[in-house]
């Protein structure tokens, strides 16, 4: 490349550079003291030419906010691009609250596996969360899968007992299945030393905030849940990134 040219693009590098510092310095003073004590951990370029990106820490975790370069509107809610059909704030968000999954204290969960269990996945959830359920109905039709699962009672606090009771039962996958699926109690006394509040304590940790909360091998975390065909893909999606990671 010629030099002159060279020299070009670096000061056009360094006038963006510029010009970016200036948009997140106004958009951090406007908008900081309208945000309810909030903090702005981070300004950057959007997804779509024209927007900013703010990214607030607030007492449920981090959440996506967009604004125009002079903070003079403010965006609540999400980004979808039409031609890829993807929510790309989802995506963001997935990514600014991705975890090691190495780091997740899997004796603590209950371990279901389905096949050659090759689809790996952790899941944060209650057995008396509709969602919850509905979401267990989904699981049962992905094969040669691997559920953790990180019993969360939180919808139902007074009931923990019967999670507990899962944890004590002789099988617990077969317990935790018949608890969340058929709405079946545990036959065993839930009198053994169990992780369910080590589990609330984790939770609470990694802002987990509904039910069911996913978290992949390549460390993204969905909440809620999913059709089967969507899960399956994700899973086969997560796994690779995963790999490609060692």
């Amino acid at each position: 490349m010629p030099p002159t040219v060279s020299r070009i693009l670096l000061l056009a590098a360094l006038v963006f550079a510029g010009a970016a510092a200036a948009n997140e310095a106004v958009i951090r003073k406007v908008l900081e003291p309208k945000l309810g004590g909030a903090k702005i951990e981070g300004v950057q370029p959007g997804p779509v030419p024209g927007l900013w990106e703010v990214r607030v820490r607030t007492d449920s975790g981090v959440q996506l906010l967009y604004t125009d370069p002079a903070g003079a509107y403010l965006i609540d809610g999400t980004i979808h691009d039409l031609r890829s059909d993807r929510n790309l704030t989802e995506d963001r968000m997935r990514r600014l609250n991705a975890i090691k999954f190495e780091s997740l204290p899997l004796d603590q969960a209950v371990k279901i596996q389905r096949g050659s269990g090759k689809r790996v996945l952790a899941m944060f959830s209650d057995p008396y969360c509709p969602y919850c359920q509905q979401f267990e109905q989904t699981l049962q039709k992905v094969d040669d899968i691997t559920v953790y699962v990180f019993m969360y009672p939180v919808i139902r606090p007074q009931n923990a007992d019967h999670s507990k009771a899962v944890w004590c039962s002789p099988d617990r996958a077969k317990a935790w299945l018949d608890l969340a699926i058929q709405h079946k109690r545990p036959a065993a006394i839930a009198s053994c030393d169990n992780p369910v509040e080590k589990n609330l304590e984790l939770g609470r940790a990694l802002r987990v905030n509904s039910t069911p909360t996913l978290i992949l091998v390549n460390g993204e975390r969905v909440a809620g849940g999913m059709g089967a065909a969507d899960l399956q893909q994700m899973l086969d999606l997560a796994g690779k990134q995963a790999a490609v990671k060692k």
